[in-house]
């Protein structure tokens, strides 16, 4: 068995400049996948996350785009084509939203989460579908929030409202595209300790209460959320199709 199990192998990971999705990207790249780093706006991360890829011994290619815009999606995927040729894995990370209650919402806070949540999943998935074909089959993958779709979870209604269309457009895409070759999952990581929670509100008061309060004793972090996602793109993992994974120690299974 080597270790280096993706050696050969292209992973796209949307948002993967920091947080869970640069843990996600050097996982991938540790275990021997060329990764491509897409950012919107934080260059400087993104060239340092590329760079640890690369003293891992994966190539690491960076691109800009803003997932909320589906000509950004179309020219990222068409630079993959052009510059590697191949995609076996796609990661959607990338995720934005604004806090409030559902009375304050507005259309840009609606917009905002189902575009970059949801509709890109979408876009990124159709776009892929060809290179991962070419490819003989591959996996897709999609961040979700379990723990706010089936309960309330503080100002957090419009990005709720995308992540529960994310588990649903994943349901759908396992379906249609398991026929191809290609695996489609979602990771529910509940709460883990990066830079986004820390613009919740409550971020720091729900991060703590989770700390003390997971069945494991572990709080969750971005390498737990990472090592899971290595697993769904590995062979082990070809019959797992259509599944919402939540990474979380247990933590949403308490009564609260």
């Amino acid at each position: 068995m080597t270790d280096r199990p993706f050696a050969g192998k292209v992973a796209l990971v949307t948002g993967s400049s920091r947080g869970i999705g640069r843990a996600i990207a050097l996982r991938l790249a540790h275990d021997g996948a060329d990764v491509v780093v897409n950012f919107r706006r934080r260059e400087d991360e993104a060239r340092a996350t590329g760079a640890e890829i690369e003293q891992l011994g994966s190539r690491a290619l960076l691109v800009q785009a803003n997932m909320a815009e589906p000509a950004d999606i179309e020219r990222l995927f068409a630079t993959v084509g052009d510059e590697l040729g191949a995609l076996d894995f796609l990661v959607c990370n990338a995720a934005a939203g604004m806090q409030g209650t559902m009375l304050e919402a507005t259309v840009k806070a609606w917009d905002l989460a189902m575009n970059v949540n949801a509709r890109s999943y979408l876009l990124c998935a159709q776009a892929a579908f060809p290179l991962l074909t070419a490819r003989g089959g591959g996996r897709i993958l999609a961040v979700t929030a379990r723990i706010a779709t089936e309960r309330a979870f503080p100002y957090y209604g419009t990005v709720a409202a995308s992540k529960a269309a994310i588990n649903t457009i994943t349901a759908y895409l396992a379906v249609e595209l398991g026929p191809y070759g290609v695996s489609v999952n979602a990771i529910s990581p509940g709460l883990v300790d990066t830079e986004a929670l820390a613009y919740f509100r409550r971020g720091s008061e729900l991060l703590e209460r989770a700390r003390a309060l997971t069945p494991t004793c572990h709080a969750t972090s971005a390498l737990d959320v990472a090592a899971v996602a290595a697993f769904l793109c590995s062979d082990a993992a070809r019959q797992v199709n259509g599944q919402v994974l939540e990474v979380d120690g247990g933590y949403t299974r308490l009564f609260l």
